[in-house]
């Protein structure tokens, strides 16, 4: 009699899994030849108050520009690794954002800049770190993925790395911006490390915000169903010490797997390698059967909002859906999908 409860209990457990994989399943089921992309331009302290008409206004350009320029790649049957590649460029390109020519400075009054890039198919993913001369992060981050044996390079060996295969290096000019360079002094004058976004000291007319944390990154599925992730960042105003932050680090600010969904993050950067924070949301979705929105959810407020941090991640699943969620004022944001849908976003959720 034992036996056979148990052997009822135990065929009603299969069948229950069984349909809830079927239902979970049936939740992101991708519309054949499907594309998304969506970006991010970092998130904190991003408020109506903070951002007068014009700066709206060249935020929303920018990001569009970024995401068009993704899209396109996709449209024109790219993959999804160079669709990123695509948006994150014209984002690094931009002093709007603290990635590429935007880049903070460090308390040497010089860039560090970080950026990683991650292949959804096969997991390979590539890393750079601390580097000055490279015009863009990500292209070196992809070149680390794609031509060698390794997954992160830091400093000059990477810089000597990127110049010997024709990378475009850049002197440490190029990224200077009044902005950016007024922004550390005010910091030094107070012997304070800030994250960038709370160095308020938004004065009129200057479109470069203050009060944002500076990451930007774009994750994308293409015809194939392949996804791909990237993030790009100048890191902290005045770090010292050689800080590394979340960024390139793989399954923190950056993750992405065919299985689950593709993630790019930004924020207080040691609060998501705490948590390994893109990873865990993968996880929480493969293996605990939270939806992206969930997921997202539980690592940026139970988890890293607990710990003291703030900050925000974009979320593409298998099935092409967009997730986004801060625990911070806002994040600019945006998606572009080949079903017509195209948003710009940048204050709280709406």
């Amino acid at each position: 009699m034992k036996n056979t409860i148990l052997l009822f209990v135990l065929v009603s457990m299969i069948s229950s899994c069984n349909e809830n994989t079927k239902q979970t399943e049936k939740l992101i089921t991708r519309e054949a030849n499907s594309l998304a992309i969506v970006i991010h331009g970092g998130a904190g302290g991003v408020t109506r108050e903070n951002h007068s008409q014009e700066q709206q206004e060249a935020y929303t350009k920018k990001l569009q520009e970024a995401l068009d320029a993704g899209y396109t790649v996709l449209e024109n049957g790219g993959v999804s690794l160079d669709a990123i590649q695509a948006a994150i460029n014209i984002m690094e390109d931009s002093p709007l954002f603290n990635a590429g020519k935007g880049a903070v400075y460090n308390s040497e009054g010089n860039q560090e800049m970080d950026a990683a890039i991650m292949d959804g198919s096969n997991l390979n993913c590539g890393a750079v770190a601390g580097v000055n001369h490279i015009k863009n992060p990500i292209l070196a981050a992809r070149f680390v993925m794609d031509s060698t044996n390794h997954v992160l390079l830091t400093g000059k060996g990477a810089e000597i790395l990127m110049a010997n295969y024709g990378l475009e290096m850049v002197d440490s000019t190029y990224f200077f911006t009044e902005k950016r360079f007024n922004q550390l002094k005010k910091i030094q004058g107070k012997e304070l490390l800030k994250l960038e976004h709370s160095t308020a000291y938004l004065e009129n007319n200057h479109l470069i915000d203050d009060h944002k944390f500076g990451t930007v990154g774009a994750v994308a599925i293409d015809k194939n169903g392949n996804i791909a992730a990237g993030t790009s960042t100048g890191g902290m105003t005045n770090k010292k010490y050689g800080r590394i932050g979340d960024s390139p680090i793989i399954g923190s600010g950056t993750y992405a797997n065919n299985l689950t969904c593709g993630i790019s993050a930004t924020g207080t950067g040691e609060y998501f390698m705490k948590t390994v924070a893109a990873h865990e949301v993968s996880n929480l979705i493969q293996y605990k059967g939270l939806n992206p929105q969930e997921a997202l959810h539980e690592v940026l407020f139970n988890q890293i909002g607990k710990l003291g941090g703030e900050g925000g991640m974009i979320l593409l699943d298998k099935g092409g859906n967009v997730y986004w969620d801060f625990n911070s004022s806002g994040m600019f944001r945006g998606y572009k999908k080949s079903n017509g849908d195209n948003v710009v976003e940048m204050f709280e959720m709406e």
